[in-house]
This record gives C-alpha cells, sequence and structure tokens, in this order.
C-alpha cells in the first residue's frame, strides 16, 4: 500500500504526526506534503521542526514540487489523506483548483478514482465550508472530520488522538488496534 500524507494550515497536525507513526511502524509507504502555513504549526503545536515528521515518511515533497512523482496520475498511489485539512485547501480540492501539490494531489484522487480522506479541522461551519464537503463527498471523497468518541473512555489526549487516527486506519483497510472498539467494552 502506498498513502500520500497531505498536512495544511489547520490546528490538529498532532493526528498527522501520529499517522504517520502508525503508518511508519507498519512499514506502509508514504509520501508527505506539508504546507507552508503547516510548518508553522507544526512548531507552534507540536513543539518539533516540521522536517521531524519527514522522517516518518518514506518520501517528502515540497508543496510547490509539480514535478513529484505524485503530481501525475500515471505514478500509482492508493490513498490521499489530507489531515488536517484547511478550509482553504478544501476549497481548492472542491473547485479542482490546483495550484499547489496538495491540491493536485487531491485532484488526482478524485480523477482516477482512488481513495481520498478529508479531515477538515474548522468550526463552527458556514455554508461555503458544507457545500465544499458536500461536492467532495458526491464525487467520492470520504470528510472526516477528527471527531472523537468518548464510549470507551479516553483517559488521555493519546487515548482521543489515537481514537481518530485508528478510524482513518479503518478506512484504509490497516488492521489496529488503538481504541476500544463499540461492543468491546
Amino acid at each position: 500500500m502506498r498513502v500520500v500524507v497531505c498536512i495544511t494550515g489547520a490546528s490538529g497536525v498532532i493526528y498527522a504526526k501520529r499517522l504517520l507513526e502508525i503508518l511508519n511502524k507498519k512499514n506502509i509507504h508514504t509520501d508527505l506534503i506539508i504546507s507552508n502555513s503547516a510548518k508553522k504549526i507544526i512548531k507552534e503545536e507540536l513543539g518539533v521542526d516540521w522536517k521531524d515528521l519527514t522522517e516518518l515518511s518514506t518520501n517528502y515533497y515540497e508543496n510547490d514540487d509539480f514535478f513529484s512523482p505524485v503530481a501525475s496520475g500515471s505514478n500509482h498511489f492508493d490513498a490521499v489523506i489530507v489531515i488536517p485539512c484547511s478550509m482553504k485547501t478544501l476549497s481548492g480540492i472542491a473547485n479542482g483548483f490546483s495550484s499547489n501539490l496538495i491540491v493536485r494531489v487531491c485532484d488526482i484522487a478524485l480523477k482516477e478514482k482512488r481513495r481520498l480522506i478529508i479531515m477538515p479541522r474548522e468550526m463552527p461551519l458556514n455554508s461555503i465550508h458544507l457545500e465544499n464537503m458536500l461536492k467532495l463527498s458526491n464525487l467520492g471523497a470520504v470528510i472526516m472530520p477528527p471527531i472523537p468518541a468518548f464510549y470507551h473512555k479516553p483517559q488521555t489526549v493519546k487515548d482521543i488522538i489515537d481514537f481518530v487516527v485508528g478510524r482513518v486506519l479503518d478506512l484504509l483497510k490497516i488492521e489496529n488496534n488503538l481504541f476500544t472498539r463499540w461492543g468491546n467494552l
């Protein structure tokens, strides 16, 4: 399996870091793209340099690198995850405005009918946000706001993050035991 992980300029980069840790541990090929805004948020929220996250991926591409392999539909990858997804990126994807590599890779996923998971991190949502999400859902993207459950009685922030990341792995059909499933309590 080959997964493209895109990190954009929205709060919640901890989800991307944890996803990359798990995919790395499972030896799953990952191509990583980080927007310029996300690089600043990684430093602010995680207290680490964005380059630390690149060490968790197989390949890293700059967001303006349209000559990277993932910029072409002829290059095979199985899924794209935008985690977290800013409303600017969501709008670009929904309207086919491929002004950067992240939006281009999502455009490829849509046109090639590959798995596209969008994890918007914004609230409250306005009608434009909702219309863009509906448009993408109608095109086959999975809209997955990182909303945790609490039935498993999380004790730490890590428990909450693992629930969300575990659900992403479920969508990718990657075995995991990051959280207690409903009915197994």
